[in-house]
């Protein structure tokens, strides 16, 4: 070999691989875990019992005060109609309240009621958000009880029968509030 000249060159070498882009933890807001999905959801029948529950939650109450109504009016008619006045509007916001205040508990009972919770049932929002009482009283009173309630009794009661049949042919067991309201009601 001449003493100038240089080695043959070997195989070029690889070229250097592309850096991934260093790890930066995903906001709440691009990475919130969907509320429902893969969790089994609430067969209809277990939906069904729950609001059975609720109902006679809210019944007991109403029989208890129209008895006392009923005492009161052996005793005084003025006293009758105070008491009834009384237990009537303490009824109505016992009623409007009862879901709402239930479903947006902190922890554990965060989406349900007393009879969501003695089935096994949640609601959840399709978000992932947990309920707050914004949220409960969108869902369980304005669409729940006023629209497909109340408005729809005034369409010989078909939205609301609609709305509580809906789960049945649903692939994801909602109710037309369900997702009027972007929820699922899920087991556990």
């Amino acid at each position: 070999m001449e003493s100038g000249s240089q080695p043959p060159e070997g195989p070029q070498a690889p070229p250097p691989l592309p850096q991934a882009p260093p790890y930066e933890p995903m906001s709440e807001a691009q990475g919130a875990a969907s509320g429902w999905e893969g969790r089994p959801l609430a067969s209809w029948g277990s939906r069904v019992g729950a609001t059975l529950i609720d109902w006679l939650i809210l019944i007991v109450p109403i029989a208890v005060l129209i008895t006392l109504v009923v005492i009161v009016a052996f005793s005084s008619d003025v006293g009758a109609i105070a008491v009834g006045v009384f237990s009537g509007v303490a009824y109505l916001v016992a009623v409007f309240l009862y879901a709402p205040v239930l479903m947006a508990r902190e922890g554990a009972g965060n989406g349900q009621t007393w009879g969501k919770q003695i089935v096994g049932i949640r609601a959840v929002r399709d978000g992932g958000q947990p309920f707050d009482f914004g949220s409960a009283l969108l869902r369980e009173f304005v669409i729940k009880g006023l629209l497909f309630g109340t408005v729809g009794g005034w369409f010989f009661g078909i939205p609301t029968l609609l709305d509580y049949l809906w789960p049945l042919w649903d692939d994801e067991n909602r109710c037309l509030h369900d997702m009027v309201a972007k929820t699922h009601v899920v087991r556990g």
